[in-house]
């Protein structure tokens, strides 16, 4: 079990627990999502923690896929969904990069507050976009710590000899855009809160 996997296997429960820091950002950026889908529409959301936002999207779509490394998150994430009876949300643990689905896919897809947290994002963005059809939508949610906060790879090595973070990487919104653009995306909208170093962006595939 890697260290990273292990992490968030341990603070699932606490995880599930917490409130959410700003409840204002959380609905505006589940409303500008819910803007880009229908009733028919199909949703990847990888990183889904405990699956609470794939549960607030599930009324407005047919179904979504929903996967974390994290087995006691997705273990979380059913037992909410059943207390809910919601059905049409599908959790499995797994890296997106192990997904079995063929390409074109998907509507939608979601990687809310992952994308620093993984090795090589470019690699889930190209991903993203082949899991996504022709026009497809990719909406992220990923704290730029370049922008604000690079002092925190100082301490980012004794953190993890400790296992009290998971691995992150450091950039700035900036060059997010410009990954995006290189993995065949086109940002559409770009939301970010007052003092935080999360960027919340939209991007639309472009068509071949």
């Amino acid at each position: 079990m890697s260290q990273d996997k292990a992490f968030w296997d341990r603070i699932a429960r606490k995880y599930a627990q917490d409130p959410i820091a700003d409840q204002a950002s959380y609905e505006h950026k589940l409303e500008k999502t819910r803007e880009h889908f229908t009733p028919d529409s199909r949703v990847l959301e990888y990183g889904c923690g405990t699956g609470s936002t794939a549960l607030l999207h599930a009324p407005h779509v047919r179904e979504i896929v929903a996967t974390d490394l994290s087995d006691e998150m997705i273990r979380i994430g059913k037992e909410r969904a059943a207390e809910a009876g919601v059905g049409n949300v599908h959790f499995t643990a797994c890296d997106v990069a192990d997904l079995a689905e063929p390409d074109g896919s998907f509507d939608v897809v979601l990687a809310l507050n992952v994308l620093h947290l993984v090795p090589d994002r470019q690699a889930a963005m190209r991903i993203s976009h082949d899991l996504l059809k022709p026009g497809g939508v990719f909406i992220t949610s990923t704290a730029c710590l370049g922008d604000s906060m690079a002092f925190i790879g100082l301490i980012k090595p004794v953190m993890r000899l400790f296992k009290a973070w998971p691995d992150f990487q450091i950039f700035k919104e900036a060059r997010l855009v410009e990954e995006l653009q290189a993995c065949g995306f086109e940002t559409e909208y770009r939301f970010r809160p007052a003092k935080s170093p999360v960027a919340f962006l939209i991007s639309r595939k472009r068509n071949a």
